[in-house]
Parts: structure tokens; sequence; C-alpha cells
């Protein structure tokens, strides 16, 4: 788990700018029918974010995060992972997502990132990038081997090494990644060690994959959060990077 429930994204609200939004349901290939929020500009750019969330899944950190992006003319799609665990319905705080966590098959993740892509794309994105935390930017970052056609691909502390079950992750496919990385890590993040950010800096050196790793030091996993009022600069910054990196793309 990154945030509480009662966090908020650190971005200011844009006051006065013109944005819809709308609870949807999203069905992928498989027939998996999965709760998603889409926050759309009054006047769209043509850019879109998927927004893969931590291991709760979709709760109200990310509904707000999809609206800031939007507010600043980025349509966002942040999507659910318990489609076919826990169906599309609202759930409590106390949801035992672990339990739901514990059945999730990366391969199945990506089918309902496709769902949403492909809904980016109906709507008239031309460029759409994948923007993730913790689990979320793993499966971001994998979404470049994955998707086709993705601009970029963002991760917020996520695991670039081989995960808990054995699947290769990012490092051990980088020369699949046909998208552009940006990835934004804690230096005190006990659970991903400088080491495996190092190992995954270097495949993607040398895969040529164009790319951007960066480390705040001090920082723990889950520091882009308004509640951890003591890391701000670096929530500050990574917000940057991140609008730069699809703005750039």
């Amino acid at each position: 788990m990154c945030f509480d429930l009662d966090s908020a994204p650190p971005i200011p609200v844009l006051r006065g700018a013109a944005v819809s939004h709308d609870e949807v349901v999203l069905e992928a290939a498989d027939g998996n029918r999965f709760a998603a929020f889409h926050a759309t500009p009054d006047e769209p750019s043509g850019r879109c974010v998927v927004i893969l969330p931590d291991v709760r899944g979709l709760y109200r950190f990310y509904e707000e995060l999809a609206l800031r992006f939007a507010e600043r003319g980025i349509a966002a799609i942040a999507i659910d992972y318990f489609g076919r665990t826990a169906g599309v319905g609202k759930r409590e705080d106390d949801f035992p997502y672990m339990e739901h966590v514990e059945r999730l098959d990366g391969s199945e993740i990506q089918l309902d990132v496709a769902a949403a892509v492909e809904r980016a794309r109906a709507s008239g994105c031309q460029a759409i990038f994948t923007v993730g935390f913790c689990l979320g930017g793993r499966h971001s970052w994998l979404a470049a081997a994955e998707q086709e056609g993705l601009a970029g691909a963002v991760g917020f502390y996520g695991r670039p090494s081989v995960g808990r079950d054995g699947s290769p992750g990012p490092t051990q496919r980088a020369s699949e990644l046909r998208a552009p990385i940006l990835g934004l890590m804690g230096g005190a993040d006990a659970g991903i060690p400088a080491d495996d950010v190092a190992a995954f800096e270097r495949a993607l050196d040398a895969a040529g994959v164009e790319h951007e790793l960066v480390t705040y030091d001090g920082a723990p996993h889950g520091f882009f959060d308004r509640k951890q009022e003591e890391f701000a600069e670096a929530s500050d910054d990574s917000w940057r990077r991140a609008l730069e990196f699809v703005e750039r793309h």
C-alpha cells in the first residue's frame, strides 16, 4: 500500500479549469469488466495518460490524480485491477485488497491496460502514456513492451527487478521496451534497493531505450502524497518531470 485512504495527490487544483469526468466500466479482450475513472479537459490536447494505481486498485487518490491531469489539458483514465475477482462496484474502506492482489496475473493487467488505451484512442487521443505507482509503476513500464504505440511510460517507485512470483521485470525485459521510460524513485525505499534501480538503468542503456531514472535522496516509498509534507520538494519535482515527459513525447 502506497497511500492512506485519506491521502491526496500533492498537486494544486487549477481553479476554473474546464474538465468533465465519468465513472465507467470497460471491457478487456477476455471479457473482463472493470471499473475506471475517465477525466477529460473541455479543450483536449490529444494527449492522454492511463493511470495504473498501487496495490489497492482504484480509489479516491487516483480519481483526484486523473482530475489534476485533466485540469492541465491531459485526458486521464485511472483503472482498477480487480474486476475479475471483486466486480465493478464501489468498495468499503476495509476492502481486503491483498487477497485480490495475490490473484493478479500480469498478462491480465495488460489486457485491462489495452482496453483503457483503446478507449483513449477512441476519444481522440493521439499520444498515450501510462503512469503507474508501486505495483502500477512496474506494470506501467511493462506496458512499454506489451502495448502498441505508447508514447511513453512513467513509473513512480515501481519494482524493476524480478517479481515475487518469479516473473521477469522491466530490467529483464528492457530489450522489449518500445517507448521512452521515466522512473521516479525514493532513495529511502526499503522495498526497492538502489542496486535494483542501477541494474534497471544499465539494462536500459544496453538496450538503447530512451530513459530517465530519478532518485530522490531520503524519500520513502509512497512519497508522492500531500500528507508527506517533508517530501514536498520531491513531489513537486516528480510532478514537474512527469508533465514535461508527456509534453516532450
